[in-house]
């Protein structure tokens, strides 16, 4: 097996190409992989190992699934396929009496072109690591057979378990036995034709109207738009089709359900630091003083919220596993911290085993939009007093030096000590990833903020910039431009275009 299969590797998932020529991710190499997790299981003491496995409605999903479900086999497990899935169910499914098999793939590449695939692991404890992933990769890459079982494959039906789970948290939510706890509430589903279309039947058998649904269809060429909570195509059709059905608020789902964002009835956006803002007035108005992980791009205006509802507010390193981590962190550290959340719109509740579901996220959010009609209040009334930057903007600076860690790393220090030194450069106190600069902006104090972090996967330095005062991005975005000029190893381009621009 080639040593290619590094290649794939993306943080704690296998990720590439999977459609066209010379595609990396074939169906042979799904079978090594998956025979290459059930004697990672072996090694972690599961003498018999059980496999479930599920996709969600990418072309190629079929084909890796039944490959890789076949390579499990073949390497003496007892596998399970279940079809058409969701990610968050994958995992639930491990822990569902009735179920409880020892691991489970997901084939999925998220929100990734049509053409992209990918394969998740879990165990009962959750997430596989990416030093797990590195261990099932080398054994994958090994020449140890991986042959000894012939099994039949099952196929059985773990969805509609999924969604009874769902529906227990609506009522357990409106604390009701009534079957219909929804009746009065519109809700529009997008699911951006990938494998969460069932979710509007969900809502309807709970009595929500949901009228104006769209790309409920799984077809995994994604043909009206990419199925991602941050795509601005997406956001903007979930927007026009509330506002169209008249509906009280809208929900989006990426293609595998672990990320969601919602929109109120105006069609306006709920995602990112609004999204956060939400969630977290809806823990802190039933138990203040809890702890909020968030992920470290969010807003400054997000921080003094969740302080101003009564909670602390704690930043930690991208990447949804590192502030799932450090939220159970903190909670064996005896911080009661019930929430980590991404920007990205992955979320994790210690109430749904830190398990990152943005279909979770959103049937909480739903339970509360129904509390609050009968009060003749909207969702976004818990987040009006959310103060958001007058100015903001990303950029993604290219790093062209071989090592690009070491040079990513370099520009960060270079920064840091002159911020140190600078007149009106603060570093945050709660910097932990990359270096995060408070700024005093005309003759105001700490009204602007730029974070300079390394990448996650790619050799890329990104910067995001926010200002409560008009020019505040420029000035931030030049003062940074001087500090960097003449950094070895970083491509400056794209800041110095986008101060020419705001000039």
């Amino acid at each position: 097996m080639s040593t290619g299969l590094r290649g794939l590797k993306s943080g704690t998932d296998v990720r590439g190409r999977a459609l066209g020529e010379d595609a990396p991710l074939t169906a042979a190499v799904a079978a090594r992989i998956g025979g290459a997790f059930v004697a990672w299981l072996r090694q972690r003491g599961v003498d018999n190992p059980r496999v479930a496995m599920g996709r969600d409605s990418r072309v190629t999903g079929e084909m890796l699934l039944d490959a890789c479900a076949e390579g499990c086999m073949k390497a003496g497990a007892q596998v399970e396929t279940y079809g058409m899935c969701t990610t968050p169910a994958m995992y639930m499914s491990l822990i569902t009496e009735g179920f409880a098999c020892d691991g489970s793939v997901m084939i999925t590449a998220s929100h990734h072109p049509y053409d992209r695939n990918g394969l998740k692991f879990f165990t009962k404890e959750g997430g596989i690591d990416s030093h797990d992933l590195d261990e099932i990769l080398d054994i994958a890459e090994s020449d140890a057979p991986l042959s000894g079982g012939s099994s039949p494959i099952v196929k059985r039906d773990f969805l509609p378990v999924y969604c009874e789970q769902l529906k227990e948290r609506v009522r357990k939510g409106l604390d009701t036995d009534v079957q219909k706890p929804l009746l009065g509430l519109h809700v529009v589903v997008d699911a951006g034709n990938g494998a969460g279309g069932f979710y509007a039947g969900l809502l309807e058998d709970l009595g929500a109207w949901v009228e104006g649904s769209q790309f409920l269809e799984p077809d995994g060429m994604f043909p009206n738009h990419i199925p991602n909570p941050e795509n601005e195509q997406a956001m903007a059709s979930i927007s026009a089709a509330v506002v169209k059905a008249g509906a009280d608020l809208g929900v989006i789902f990426d293609t595998d359900c672990d990320r969601a964002a919602i929109v109120d009835r105006s069609g306006r956006e709920i995602n990112r630091n609004r999204l956060i803002a939400l969630i977290s007035a809806v823990l802190l108005d039933k138990q203040p003083g809890l702890t909020i992980v968030t992920d470290s791009v969010t807003s400054s205006g997000l921080a003094q919220f969740i302080m101003e509802w009564g909670g602390e507010h704690y930043r930690y390193k991208r990447g949804y596993r590192n502030v799932i981590d450090e939220a159970k962190r903190l909670n064996e550290a005896g911080l009661n911290c019930p929430l980590a959340i991404e920007t990205s719109g992955h979320a994790a509740l210690r109430e749904n085993h830190f398990l990152d579901d943005g279909m979770y996220l959103v049937t909480v959010l739903i339970c509360e939009a129904m509390r609050l009609k009968k009060e003749g209040r909207e969702l976004t009334d818990l987040i009006a007093d959310l103060r958001e930057p007058v100015e903001s903007a990303e950029i993604r600076l290219d790093i062209t030096a071989e090592d690009f860690r070491a040079a990513g790393l370099q520009a960060i220090e270079k920064v840091m000590d002159h911020a140190a030194f600078a007149p009106g450069w603060h570093i945050a106190p709660d910097n932990r990833e990359g270096v995060r600069i408070n700024f005093d902006l005309n003759e105001g104090l700490m009204n602007g903020w730029f974070l300079l972090r390394l990448s996650v996967h790619d050799p890329v330095l990104p910067l995001n910039i926010e200002s409560d005062v008009p020019g505040g991005v420029k000035f931030m975005a030049e003062a940074l431009l001087n500090v960097l000029e003449g950094t070895e190893g970083i491509d400056l381009s794209k800041l110095k275009m986008f101060v020419e621009k705001e000039a």
